[in-house]
């Protein structure tokens, strides 16, 4: 069965474009292809992916559509350097299919039923999802097999992504999803060493989401330079090739390929 894996926070800032931007590009470098979904209004993976604002016939929206037949509008990204990630972009446009889908008798299972009559060929699918807990986000739930939680260490993403855990359990059991997508970990993220607070967080977090049986990863550190490349519209690898912050996501990658499950060993 495919991976498709939501990157889920009900917190802005949290990093889920960063997040996924990486996790696709370090599955390219050990030949894995990638399709990057953005569920998100704000259509923050067209930045980070350096592709244009598409036309919203080109967005998500399109497959949304009552007829769409399976031509999923996959704009390739960092062509010169790989040709194993492909995005299919939001925009504003996907606030009124939100709106839509109330009335739509699949709602929720949209996203997953164009995925079954229409498959990606992809080793991985990311959903890339907006950070509000409405219709959008259900999409995700219901067609995702896998769940990825970025999580700030700060007093307020943590009670917040406690809400999370519930919201998932809650609507995987309202929408009977069988079988339920797991939560295959929390990726703390933005980590300063400097902080107390931060410290403190990252020491109690393993413990406290080990009791739900959910994985800690090491932390994403603080770095001005996940701006600086989210703005060239690259992953920190291409950006700043030997920038040391590229080894927060060797844990977390290694999960994801095992998940895929075929034997693969990555490019220096």
């Amino acid at each position: 069965m495919q991976s498709r894996i939501a990157v889920l926070s009900n917190a802005g800032g949290s990093g889920k474009t960063t997040l996924s931007v990486h996790m696709a590009y370090e599955m390219s470098l050990y030949g894995l292809s990638v399709a990057l979904i953005d569920l998100d209004p704000q259509g923050s993976l067209s930045l980070f992916c350096g592709l244009s604002q598409p036309e919203p016939e080109q967005t998500l929206a399109s497959v949304l559509h009552n007829d769409f037949a399976g031509q999923w509008p996959l704009e390739k990204c960092w062509g010169d350097v790989t040709n194993k990630v492909g995005v299919v972009q939001g925009g504003m446009i996907l606030t009124r299919v939100a709106d839509e889908m109330v009335l739509h008798r699949r709602g929720a299972y949209l996203l997953g039923d164009c995925l079954k009559d229409y498959p990606l060929p992809h080793d991985l699918v990311i959903f890339d999802c907006p950070a509000t807990l409405g219709p959008l986000t259900l999409l995700a739930l219901s067609a995702c097999t896998h769940i990825l939680v970025p999580v700030q260490l700060e007093p307020k993403s943590i009670q917040g992504s406690a809400r999370l855990i519930e919201w998932i359990y809650h609507n995987s059991k309202q929408l009977r999803l069988d079988p339920a997508p797991k939560i295959i970990g929390f990726v703390p993220n933005q980590y300063d060493t400097r902080r107390a607070t931060h410290r403190q967080i990252l020491e109690d977090l393993p413990t406290q989401l080990d009791q739900l049986g959910i994985h800690c990863f090491p932390p994403v550190r603080d770095s001005a330079e996940f701006i600086n490349a989210s703005g060239q519209g690259l992953p920190l690898h291409l950006y700043r090739h030997q920038h040391p912050a590229q080894a927060d996501f060797k844990e977390v990658s290694e999960h994801i390929v095992k998940l895929i499950g075929k034997k693969v060993k990555k490019k220096k």
